[in-house]
């Protein structure tokens, strides 16, 4: 992967973002997918500083808040260009347009939702997504129970019309959140109706074009990550006590025989001090 950018946190001497004005245009980069992932961490704690009428953060502070190093937050920004400024740091308003930008937000993203079910009304009512530059646009499901209910400021559509509806309404992302039996034809529809990106929570995976980008949530897979995660800790956790536990040991019987030594007579004979003196019994 090619590196383009020299690590330029606020530890960088440029002032190219120290004054006021729009954030400059981020050019798209081939920036590594864990770093648009924790760019992502970094755009959500920028957004709550905002909400505190934070207007200068240092490195060590947003990176503490996201959950990383700031050598590792100062090398992930390098791929946006020079941000901060030394003895300063980042100007919060600025470093979030920029995000939005690396991360394609400033253009708005139009959802379009299929499958209101349980989770499909949450993930429609979600405040969120607004705040974020994604505008839920358009509900669609089968059930003749469910076409035709309101969801919010939405009128749930039937997916027969989900192709031609998804292409009239300009949806750019589309969240599948069917069952696994019909999740595949929804799919389809979506992807001739011009949508390139799926997030999809059926539990399938999803054969789609090349140029089409399918990101699936599975919970249960998620939780099994999770119930991996705490049994390991709790294995380290009675490792670590047991070897806590046979180190204390091991002390008490040397302090022991130490103490045998060094202050009553044995059994084979008198007993021999620290500095090699021998104390008659």
């Amino acid at each position: 992967m090619t590196q383009l950018h020299p690590p330029q946190g606020e530890d960088a001497r440029g002032t190219a973002d120290s004054g006021g004005g729009a954030a400059p245009v981020v050019t798209v980069r081939d920036i590594p997918q864990a770093t648009v992932t924790r760019l992502a961490t970094y755009l959500r704690v920028l957004g709550a500083l905002v909400e505190a009428g934070t207007l200068i953060v240092s490195s060590e502070e947003l990176a503490s808040a996201a959950g990383v190093g700031s050598a590792k937050l100062r090398k992930d920004l390098s791929f946006l260009g020079p941000n901060g400024v030394r003895g300063v740091g980042y100007d919060v308003l600025r470093l979030q347009s920029r995000i939005e930008n690396a991360l394609g937000l400033d253009r708005g993203h139009r959802v379009v939702l299929v499958g209101v079910g349980n989770l499909g009304r949450a993930l429609a009512r979600y405040p969120g997504f607004d705040r974020r530059g994604f505008t839920m646009a358009g509900l669609f499901d089968a059930d003749p129970a469910v076409v035709g209910t309101r969801v919010g400021d939405l009128i749930v559509r039937h997916v027969d019309a989900l192709e031609e509806d998804a292409r009239e309404l300009g949806a750019t992302i589309a969240v599948v959140a069917t069952p696994e039996d019909v999740a595949q034809h929804v799919c389809d529809l979506l992807v001739r109706s011009g949508v390139r990106s799926v997030l999809s929570f059926a539990p399938i995976e999803l054969d789609v074009p090349d140029h089409v980008e399918v990101r699936r949530v599975d919970l249960a897979v998620e939780m099994q990550v999770l119930s991996f995660n705490s049994t390991r800790h709790d294995e380290l956790v009675r490792t670590a006590d047991g070897a806590r536990a046979s180190g204390l040991a091991r002390v008490s019987t040397q302090s022991s025989a130490r103490r045998t030594q060094t202050g009553k007579a044995g059994p084979l004979g008198p007993a021999v001090t620290r500095n090699g003196s021998v104390i008659a019994p």
